[in-house]
């Protein structure tokens, strides 16, 4: 299948979903072209990427030896770092916030904003945190209001990236809790790993409100974020 093509990309996932619907949250997770075959043991990874070889044979579906890495303990999938742990931040990721000069242009904001917003999930109330950047972009194109309190959340957000992130994956029979926050802007939550007394984050969420949204009462807004992101 060619790439460039109208829509091939969704063609494409469509079809690897019908492929691997047996594997996909089990044993695999595919997105497009990029595939991921997990295991918690060894001689179970080897079962694992049999099966999926002989689903690619029976649809003659074919690798490039070059892109292909097996038997590896973490690597990157997605822009992610995945190992038995969990979830982690790529280092890159983090290094290009921490290396970014105080934003001049609103475009540097939404450059900030963006990079940010693709990494949320493992960003307590990310959207509270840093609302003042938004608030930046209400300034004309070329000139921001770049305020003191936009100069402490940079600031803050540096530290707070520059600090080891990883969201534990949750295992089968682990309690799993959810809190909630809300405040007149925003809605957040945080998908714990309960193991003993100590919690581990699997998964933050967060969400601006608009418009009619921020008129909901606290219930209303909890109960909302909540349909949203869980069911």
């Amino acid at each position: 299948m060619t790439f460039d093509l109208k829509n091939a990309g969704a063609t494409y996932q469509r079809l690897v979903n019908s492929m691997f619907a047996e594997q996909i949250g089990k044993s695999m997770e595919v997105y497009v072209d990029d595939m991921l075959v997990k295991s918690k043991h060894a001689d179970q990874h080897i079962t694992n990427l049999s099966e999926t070889f002989t689903i690619m044979k029976r649809y003659r579906m074919r690798l490039n030896p070059n892109k292909c890495t097996f038997g590896v303990g973490s690597g990157k999938f997605l822009g992610f770092m995945i190992s038995q742990r969990g979830i982690e931040v790529n280092p890159e990721k983090i290094k290009a916030i921490i290396d970014m000069k105080e934003p001049v242009t609103s475009k540097d904001v939404q450059s900030l904003t963006g990079k940010v917003a693709a990494l949320t999930r493992f960003i307590s109330k990310a959207t509270d945190r840093y609302a003042p950047f938004f608030k930046a972009l209400k300034g004309s194109k070329k000139h921001i209001t770049w305020t003191d309190e936009c100069v402490e959340t940079f600031n803050d957000l540096k530290d707070y990236m520059s600090k080891a992130h990883l969201l534990y994956k949750p295992e089968v029979g682990d309690t799993l809790i959810i809190y909630l926050s809300v405040s007149a802007s925003a809605v957040s939550s945080v998908l714990i790993r309960k193991d003993g007394n100590v919690e581990w984050p699997v998964y933050y969420a967060s969400k601006a409100l608009q418009d009619a949204e921020t008129q909901y009462s606290n219930i209303e807004k909890l109960g909302y974020h909540f349909h949203n992101k869980y069911i």
